[in-house]
């Protein structure tokens, strides 16, 4: 992976956990205050119990928040549906794809992005997102394994170290794709087979 490209996946988490951090420094402030109130242990006074309000979220808190967890779901989807089987290396590296891809910049600006590109029409870019795999109930045991790797994945516990050379595509090894032959393959993991776009020729 280029400098380049680590510095952006780093720069992706560091996004992410800053705004976890902001989050739980809310939550804990507005924990730390609805406790904050120690009721009078003298019989002989009677004191009115004093309730602290504590106030709502900012709607910013709020809409970080909401795009924390749809970004953690969509990594978790897509975990999930392309690489359930192939353990953690293999779910990670279709999580480097998706990195890749966000990073590149024309394939969108989010996780949910890259990985809902073209669903609402022919031409999705992950095929569970449009050919119904969604619809089928999902086996709890690796639904969960997959949303704790994507949680890692974002807050830096488990780092991406580029074990698909940049890759931007990848396929199964029981298909053979036309792009492909556009394309340079950077290696195997498991059962996906893993490209990168092919540099480009000067002309003479």
């Amino acid at each position: 992976m280029s400098k380049k490209t680590n510095d952006a996946i780093s720069r992706s988490d560091r996004v992410l956990v800053a705004a976890m951090m902001i989050i739980l420094a809310t939550a804990s402030a507005a924990i730390g205050a609805s406790l904050s109130y120690t009721p009078s242990t003298d019989k002989a006074v009677a004191i009115k119990p004093v309730v602290t309000v504590v106030e709502a979220p900012k709607p910013a808190a709020d809409t970080v928040m909401t795009q924390l967890l749809a970004e953690h779901k969509c990594l978790a989807e897509v975990l999930y549906y392309e690489a359930r089987g192939e353990g953690a290396g293999g779910q990670k590296a279709i999580a480097e794809v998706v990195f890749h891809r966000m990073n590149h910049g024309d394939y969108g600006h989010s996780i949910c992005a890259v990985v809902y590109e073209g669903s609402t029409r022919s031409g999705c870019q992950f095929s569970f997102t449009c050919n119904g795999d969604m619809k089928r109930p999902r086996q709890p045991g690796a639904w969960r394994n997959a949303e704790a790797l994507a949680a890692s994945i974002l807050t830096g516990q488990v780092p991406l170290r580029n074990a698909t050379g940049g890759a931007l595509n990848f396929h199964a090894i029981s298909v053979s794709p036309d792009w492909a032959d556009t394309m340079d393959r950077t290696t195997q993991i498991g059962n996906h087979v893993f490209y990168r776009n092919a540099p480009r020729t000067r002309a003479s």
